[in-house]
């Protein structure tokens, strides 16, 4: 169960789990102490495991490189379930006064609805559904990215942009498009779901 504070109650929440009750949990931890509050977390933003049970934002390199898993040790781990966005005015880490932090980690059957601007708006790639039945591999904005995104939103997977160091490994995959502010997903457990070839293709 999920636990928020009396005061946010009323908040839309950019991340709206579909099916869940089975497929995907809320695992607690905590916000790591050196996170700086320098990004808005969401919702639904793309988060990394540090030291013991602690989470940040998943940022991967901070400038262009070969590929985001060559040159940054930082895997996308799950989603956020909480606001810590203090530029918002919402911070509900800072209200627990605890620390404690919120990731919702799930399978391939776990279903997420996320809404902006807690996804990648800005998407070069953008958004589209598919006719054919193809998987649609998502990853995760890094500090690099060239096209004003935040890091750690999910965003169309491309071999272009994943070996410039713009965006992580695929890490979920796109099932639809509600809209320009709405998104269906679903997780893939851990990166090793998607092979990435020497072509730079994704296979699964």
């Amino acid at each position: 169960m999920l636990r928020v504070s009396l005061n946010t109650l009323a908040q839309e929440r950019t991340i709206r789990p579909m099916y869940a009750d089975h497929q995907a949990t809320p695992i607690g931890g905590f916000l790591d102490p050196a996170w700086t509050r320098a990004v808005d977390i969401y919702p639904g933003m793309v988060v990394t495991k540090t030291a013991g049970d602690n989470f940040v934002l998943y940022e991967g390199p901070s400038s262009a490189s070969a590929n985001a898993s060559a040159t940054n040790a930082q895997r996308p781990w799950g989603l956020s379930a909480l606001f810590v966005a203090p530029q918002l005015g919402i911070d509900e880490v800072a209200l627990s006064n605890t620390n404690l932090f919120t990731v919702w980690k799930g399978g391939s059957d776990a279903m997420m609805n996320i809404l902006a601007p807690a996804f990648d708006t800005l998407a070069p790639a953008g958004w589209a559904n598919v006719s054919t039945g193809a998987r649609q591999p998502l990853g995760a904005t890094t500090l690099a990215n060239n096209w004003g995104a935040a890091p750690g939103l999910l965003t169309p997977w491309t071999a272009t942009a994943f070996n410039a160091g713009y965006i992580s490994e695929p890490f979920a995959t796109l099932e639809n498009v509600l809209g320009p502010t709405s998104i269906v997903i679903t997780l893939d457990d851990t990166v090793n779901n998607w092979v990435i070839t020497a072509a730079n293709t994704v296979t699964q």
